[in-house]
């Protein structure tokens, strides 16, 4: 019990760091000192920095996947749950700022690789995650698509897709800038609001929905 708690103690700690500072500011060293122990014995309760970000990232999902499933159950039309969803996932993202650079880091990561990098337990534990939340996404397009409303061929497709589209979406706002032409073929930036980016992460995922 005693060494479960202490890997719950590092995990929190990493989770109140990455939201302080994003996920690629937080070193081994300021976690180990967050909680009280030394680098060495950080690593005896998991085997990499891999591990350790991805069972930090489990924490993320599972609290999105609570919002994700109340969002689904707040209305009964199949458009609005759609729009619900997809909101609640931008809500989530732009008020965590570091689960949107946990969640497109694994993006970037070849699977075979981050799988070599971590236990058996923590990859399962990464898989129920992403499934809880990309789960809720594909329920509410079938049962749109069993009603008519949706177009989706494949709705597990489907929610994967909308959830990397809705990542580099929301990326944007994570920047806060645009780039543009002007006339003279020079470039310029210009703002860039949060609201517009949640808008058209939503608007994005009806679109697909219903192409």
């Amino acid at each position: 019990m005693a060494i479960r708690q202490r890997e719950h103690d590092i995990v929190d700690a990493t989770r109140v760091l990455f939201d302080e500072r994003g996920m690629q500011d937080v070193p081994i060293d300021d976690i180990a000192r967050a909680v009280g122990l030394s680098r060495a014995l950080i690593y005896r309760h998991f085997s990499s920095k891999e591990e350790l970000f991805i069972l930090t990232v489990t924490r993320y999902l599972a609290e999105l996947a609570e919002r994700l499933d109340d969002a689904a159950g707040s209305t009964a039309d199949h458009g609005e749950r759609l729009d619900a969803v997809t909101g609640t996932f931008a809500d989530y993202a732009l008020e965590y700022p570091a689960f949107l650079d946990c969640a497109i880091s694994l993006l970037r990561r070849p699977h075979e690789v981050l799988r070599e990098q971590v236990s058996d337990a923590v990859w399962i534990r990464l898989g129920q995650g992403m499934a809880s939340c990309l789960g809720v996404c594909a329920d509410v397009l079938r049962d749109g698509r069993a009603a008519g409303v949706f177009t989706v061929e494949d709705p597990d497709f489907a929610a994967n897709h909308l959830w990397t589209v809705g990542l580099g979406t929301l990326h944007l706002a994570r920047s806060g800038v645009g780039v543009s032409r002007t006339a003279d073929g020079f470039p310029r930036d210009f703002p860039v609001s949060a609201e517009q980016v949640r808008t058209a992460a939503v608007r994005a995922a009806r679109a697909i929905a219903t192409s």
